[in-house]
């Protein structure tokens, strides 16, 4: 089925060192964007220098080459993402985000490179469609045999960016026609894909029911955020020198810059 769509939307696919938002790095990224009125996917591959907050070449483990079969010579002459960051938002700007378990891993883990870049992106202004969770919801698989349950194809090289982005956008179009109850509309597919609502993208802050943030992690899980940093202080300061995202940091500052 034909996506009805009011933007254009960009299905996304990252291959990476590791799966730690925080401490890992981008090594291959892949778009498929499909504009309104278009069924023909636009596709884009990049590969991507990694480099640690000190500006070193980071070494991508043997446990990810083993994955995604990308090695440090593969990436040694490629951009960084700091290089690649301003144009890469250009190229999404405007654009609803689709992927295959892209709420929890994918956009958090690409947001938090346009932070260290020192690009300024709003994702929170998109619709973001999960295909990994419509498929949870409707079958419980993997995207490759969600690939072949919806398509009857079978998934050639699993686990590069460009051919799981293709498969996702493949996959999101079938589950259309064979779930009459599933709306072709970006928005209500971006609401049918959340878990939960989140605050910020790695889902350490989450909304309530009457739209308040409340932790989502930890000891204090499902109490409010004023209401922890009011009653111990010292947990906002735990959070800022701790391993967080930093747009998780963004969005707790932004609460305590509020209370006062």
């Amino acid at each position: 089925m034909k996506l009805n769509l009011k933007n254009p939307i960009v299905f996304l696919d990252l291959e990476t060192t590791g799966v730690d938002v925080v401490k890992d790095r981008i090594i291959e990224i892949s778009l498929v964007k499909v504009m309104p009125g278009s069924d023909e996917p636009l596709v884009k591959t990049r590969r991507i220098k990694p480099i640690d907050d000190e500006g070193n070449v980071m070494h991508i483990p043997e446990e990810a080459t083993a994955v995604h079969h990308i090695t440090d010579e593969d990436v040694a002459g490629e951009p960084t993402f700091r290089q690649i960051a301003k144009s890469l938002a250009e190229y999404i700007r405007g654009c609803d985000l689709g992927g295959f378990n892209s709420n929890r891993f994918d956009i958090p883990m690409l947001a938090e490179e346009f932070l260290r870049a020192g690009v300024a992106i709003d994702l929170k202004k998109r619709k973001f469609v999960d295909v990994q969770t419509i498929f949870h919801k409707k079958e419980q698989r993997t995207l490759t045999a969600a690939y072949k349950f919806y398509c009857d194809k079978n998934l050639e090289d699993a686990h590069s960016a460009e051919a799981d982005t293709l498969a996702t956008y493949e996959v999101l179009k079938a589950q259309l026609d064979r779930y009459d109850d599933l709306p072709n509309d970006i928005e209500a597919l971006a609401e049918f894909s959340q878990m939960n609502r989140t605050a910020d993208y790695a889902g350490r802050i989450l909304f309530d029911d009457q739209d308040r943030e409340i932790f989502g992690f930890g000891k204090h899980k499902g109490r409010l955020v004023e209401e922890v940093f009011r009653k111990e202080p010292s947990y906002y300061d735990w959070m800022m020198e701790g391993d967080f995202p930093l747009y998780t940091k963004q969005v707790i500052t932004q609460i305590k810059t509020r209370m006062r």
